[in-house]
């Protein structure tokens, strides 16, 4: 059995990380899945989502500092040249994030490490409202 849910989640922009682990847990919980798997999709090409520690100094420095290397945003875009835009360092880093992630769920819970939580990634220039779908598809018992 498939289920959906979209989850809502305000931004500001520029390599903001947020932590949307607790809000995976509800929906995971909302729908009673008890075995099975949680795909996480954001909807857009300026942000992804992957797992991490979240702490200080990987959400306030590290993340942000080694996609500046990869990816500056000071740096020449095909993509702006063609949009008249400033993002196109945000498309380049969200690609290389990736836009999904599935999560296995055992015994109700997301199987996630003591100190791994789920984060989206807002690479785009100004804040926004970003919507992750969230389909779980239930293991059916025989």
């Amino acid at each position: 059995m498939v289920k959906t849910s979209k989850i809502e989640v305000k931004t500001k922009g520029n390599c903001h990380i947020v932590d949307i682990t607790g809000q995976v847990g509800e929906v995971v919980s909302k729908f009673g899945i008890i075995e099975g798997n949680v795909t996480l999709f954001n909807v857009g090409s300026t942000a992804g989502i992957t797992t991490t520690e979240f702490e200080p100094g990987l959400v306030n420095y590290d993340i942000e500092t080694a996609f500046e290397r990869i990816a500056p945003r000071g740096g020449r875009y095909e993509h702006e040249e063609t949009w008249h835009d400033d993002n196109g360092h945000s498309h380049v880093r969200a690609s290389l994030l990736g836009p999904s992630l599935v999560v296995p769920v055992v015994d109700g819970r997301l199987t996630l490490g003591t100190w791994q939580q789920i984060i989206l990634v807002d690479f785009d220039t100004r804040p926004r409202t970003r919507t992750v779908i969230c389909q779980i598809i239930e293991s059916l018992e025989d």
